[in-house]
């Protein structure tokens, strides 16, 4: 039966067509993180990971992203501070959010929770494998995105060696290491954090694979 449910998640990335919308956000969360995705599609500087088909990259920055599929912006944002010290972290589960769930899968953990927003628009955040995406959605289209995001952050993959490096450097920017995905739950802070740095200075992405 598993297999079954993974093969349909794989045939929804593919070709767009599945039973996506007749499944529960837990039983999509469950499956895709705990089918260790190993394949990927883009690299980056110390990290790489697959992007579905369906999605494109609107602009790239230094571990931080906008993804899209026309209808929406996926924020990415890669927290390698907290990857390089291995940070713990631990989430409580928001009674009040529409949805609320602990992720953990071995040594990763993370959290997924959706919050309404306005317009009758809801805010999903997922925090998983020292990353995180935030994307502002309508009902009827939240269990879709769930499948690209948590697809999207259980593919990355990191090289330490140029973490590592980069970290030492002179050219990493200190000013990244002041937002913490383990800290902002539940609000837009870090939507809005990523859409002013892209205002400042928005890059094409140069690599993107179709």
């Amino acid at each position: 039966m598993k297999k079954i449910f993974l093969l349909g998640i794989i045939l929804f990335l593919v070709s767009g067509c599945t039973n996506i919308k007749e499944s529960n956000i837990n039983t999509l969360i469950n499956e895709t993180i705990k089918s260790n995705i190993n394949t990927t599609n883009i690299n980056r500087n110390g990290y790489k990971y697959y992007l579905p088909k369906g999605l494109s990259i609107k602009s790239s920055k230094t571990y931080n992203e906008i993804l899209t599929n026309h209808k929406y912006m996926l924020y990415l944002y890669i927290d390698i501070v907290s990857y390089n010290n291995k940070t713990n972290f631990s989430y409580t589960i928001n009674s009040n959010a529409y949805y609320s769930k602990s992720i953990e899968n071995g040594s990763n953990k993370g959290y997924i929770e959706i919050n309404k927003y306005k317009n009758d628009k809801y805010l999903i955040e997922i925090m998983y494998n020292y990353a995180k995406i935030e994307v502002i959605v309508l009902l009827s289209d939240i269990k879709e995105i769930v499948t690209y995001a948590s697809t999207i952050l259980s593919s990355i993959t990191y090289n330490d060696n140029v973490i590592e490096k980069y970290l030492s450097s002179n050219v990493y920017d200190s000013a990244e290491e002041d937002f913490d995905i383990f800290k902002i739950v539940g609000s837009d802070n870090f939507l809005q954090f990523t859409e002013e740095e892209d205002n400042q200075d928005e890059v094409k992405d140069p690599d993107y694979i179709n």
